[in-house]
């Protein structure tokens, strides 16, 4: 009987350590700043897979389709694979159940980044659906980073509109609106698209780099890429970097350290779980920030202070 009860035991234990060691491949993992998750089409259910992996934003490409719905994957829109479904709804519970927030280290806001493609071209069709959007992200307006007459006020989530929209005046003609505008390296310095309206510029690595990540990289590469950060961030954006080239992970771990080093806010990438990996053993440097003018007027900048209704005053103020 004390052999059977001591086998008993044991089994027992080794179930406990299993239950835990499961729980602990479950909890998710520290919030990385500078993770950002491209979504392939093969993807089914994006927003898990991210949020469990510590992830600071996505990137969802999206389409038009019936009852002015924004729908997820190529081809046809399918049945209930809507951005609401999705991503919208599920992110939003997720920051209700905590209080303001998608997880306990949050510091700044998650990215959501709705890229509209398909051949779909029609104008009024395209800002229909971001009528659309625009109310859906109203019904969770406490949690949104927001732009109120030219005076931003960060939230848990920021959305941006990229793609084959141009949303532009459209925003810029909003006295209240819940979504900005994405932006390029030649938007430092425009008055036709100040911080407030643009406060993310986001290009893919190719457009002015041809560095693959294989062998060291160039001075001269090197020294554009601190520079053009600098001056973004002197400018009050943030950056985001996609479109790295498709090579090994050695050759993107590369990549991914010097844009790290050069202060990119946002890496952005197919290959989500090497980059969680890689940030969580390699922190982006530069953690802080910049200081986003709430008004553009020629000549002079307005660095603005946090409003007293922000719902997560502990979120850094740039969005």
């Amino acid at each position: 009987m004390a052999a059977l009860l001591g086998g008993l035991a044991g089994v027992a234990g080794v179930a406990g350590a299993a239950t835990l060691g499961f729980a602990v491949a479950r909890r998710p993992r520290a919030y990385l700043p500078a993770g950002h998750a491209l979504v392939g089409p093969q993807i089914a259910d994006p927003l898990p897979g991210v949020l469990r992996r510590g992830l600071a934003g996505i990137t969802v490409p999206v389409r038009p389709g019936p009852h002015g719905e924004l729908y997820l994957g190529p081809g046809n829109p399918q049945p209930g694979r809507t951005l609401r479904r999705l991503v919208l709804s599920p992110l939003f519970a997720r920051a209700h159940a905590r209080g303001g927030r998608l997880c306990r280290d949050q510091r700044v806001p998650f990215r959501l980044v709705v890229e509209f493609t398909g051949p779909t071209r029609d104008a009024d069709l395209l800002l229909r659906a971001y009528r659309m959007l625009d109310q859906q992200l109203r019904d969770h307006a406490p949690l949104l980073s927001r732009c109120a007459d030219g005076q931003l006020d960060p939230g848990a989530v920021t959305v941006s509109i990229t793609g084959i929209v141009d949303v532009r005046d459209l925003l810029a003609d909003q006295r209240r609106r819940y979504a900005f505008a994405d932006g390029s390296f030649d938007d430092i310095g425009t008055a036709s698209a100040p911080p407030a309206l643009v406060p993310m510029i986001s290009e893919p690595w190719g457009r002015r780099f041809g560095w693959d990540g294989r062998e060291p990289i160039s001075a001269e590469e090197r020294h554009l890429l601190h520079a053009l950060v600098r001056s973004a961030h002197e400018d009050g954006r943030t950056i985001r970097i996609s479109g790295l080239p498709e090579g090994s992970r050695r050759a993107r771990r590369a990549i991914w350290t010097e844009l790290g080093a050069a202060g990119v806010d946002v890496i952005a990438d197919f290959d989500q779980v090497g980059l969680a990996r890689h940030l969580r053993r390699h922190p982006v440097g530069r953690q802080a920030e910049p200081r986003t003018p709430s008004v553009a007027t020629p000549g002079r900048r307005v660095t603005p202070t946090p409003r007293a209704t922000n719902p997560r005053p502990d979120i850094a103020q740039t969005v």
